[in-house]
Formats: C-alpha cells, sequence, structure tokens
C-alpha cells in the first residue's frame, strides 16, 4: 500500500460532477430550488451542495433520502410503502436518517454500489428525477467508447 487506506466507491471528482448534473438538470427542467448530496458506501457525505433559494432544511433532507436509498439498496421512493410502524421504527434506528419518499437513488457500477445520491427541495418526483438523470449521465460518461 502506497498511502493511506480508501473505501471503494465514489470519488470526490465523481460526487462533484453528480451533484453539479443534478443542479443542472433542476435548472433545466424549471425545478424549485434544489439541494444536493452524495454519500459513500459507508453513508458519509462525500459532496453536499444546496441551491440559491433553495430552503435550509433540504440539504438534511437530500443526505436523508440518500442514505435511505444504501441503506435499502434501492431508490427511496420505492419506500413509500413502508408500513408507518415500520418507517417510525427505521427512523430510530437511522437516527431519523430515514426518508421514505421520492428523491434518493443509488450510485452503482456493474451492479456494484458506489453510494448514493439524494436530493430535496422541489416536488420528490422531481428531485428523484434530477438524481436519477445525473447518475444515467455520469454512467454514460463513464462507458467506454465504440
Amino acid at each position: 500500500m502506497t498511502g493511506p487506506p480508501r473505501l471503494p466507491g465514489v470519488t470526490l471528482r465523481d460526487a462533484d460532477r453528480l451533484v453539479q448534473t443534478a443542479l443542472d438538470v433542476g435548472v433545466e427542467r424549471g425545478f424549485a430550488p434544489l439541494a444536493v448530496a452524495v454519500i459513500d458506501v459507508a453513508g458519509e457525505v462525500v459532496a453536499l451542495r444546496r441551491s440559491d433559494g433553495a430552503r435550509p432544511m433540504a440539504s438534511r433532507i437530500a443526505v436523508a433520502k440518500a442514505r435511505s436509498a444504501l441503506v435499502s439498496l434501492q431508490p427511496s421512493g420505492q419506500l413509500e410503502k413502508v408500513p408507518p410502524g415500520i418507517t417510525a421504527a427505521l427512523q430510530a434506528a437511522y437516527g431519523g436518517d430515514f426518508v421514505p419518499r421520492a428523491g434518493g437513488v443509488l450510485v452503482t457500477e456493474a451492479d456494484v454500489v458506489l453510494g448514493a445520491a439524494g436530493a430535496s427541495g422541489a416536488a420528490s418526483e422531481e428531485d428523484e428525477e434530477a438524481v436519477r438523470t445525473a447518475v444515467e449521465r455520469w454512467r454514460a460518461e463513464r462507458a467506454p467508447a465504440g
């Protein structure tokens, strides 16, 4: 080993690109101002930005949506069907960082989870559209030409 150990997964460069792309998607599509977060496989924030005009609480919710996707290994919007009692238990288990609303998606490559991205500030479906589109564009950029 030639340096300090590092977790596999999303890099700062990847996270910055994902956040900026999701913010750009929000502007392109006329969404309300967003906060966008990218977390690593340990659930820790790698990048977080809040657009001018986005509500301050959007930042924490964006992180929570990303963590919800990560711990459930599925988009956070699919968690909306979780019964309220289970949601309360999960909220307690994850210290409030469980948000069963659309807006959090996994960042994957070849079916390997690298991290997750979350957005908040617009309608939940728009939050998810922004991060899903960012991940799709990021994957397309990384795909080998040919």
